[in-house]
């Protein structure tokens, strides 16, 4: 099922030099991937991602921001997180135009719908 996503339910907010982009993340995964978008229980919409590396040292949270660099096409030092260091719910900044990262994370899935 695929339910559309209004209003105030979006994955990111503008901000004036970037935006910033809510995820939640699947450490020690399988592959290193880009899922979809994710409704949690308190009704809060993140950006599902998975990465290969466990959750230690930091080594997940790097994975995260090279698989988003590499995807959308901005230079790892673009991104740095700024909420949930050590959580699974992380808050990404990514510095640039804000149009131009909304229009490359449009780029790679359809920021409006999600995955039931």
């Amino acid at each position: 099922m695929t339910t559309r996503i209004t209003g105030h339910d979006a994955i990111y907010r503008e901000l004036s030099d970037g935006l910033v982009v809510s995820m939640r993340l699947t450490p020690k995964a399988g592959a290193d991937a880009i899922d979809r978008l994710h409704r949690s229980a308190d009704g809060t919409v993140a950006l599902k991602m998975r990465v290969t590396p466990p959750p230690d040292k930091g080594k997940a949270n790097k994975a995260v921001i090279a698989l988003l660099a590499k995807q959308l096409g901005f230079a790892k030092s673009a991104f740095s997180i700024v909420a949930g260091e050590t959580a699974r719910d992380k808050q990404i900044k990514i510095c640039g135009r804000p149009e131009a990262i909304a229009s490359a994370l449009s780029a790679i899935f359809d920021p409006q719908t999600f995955g039931d």
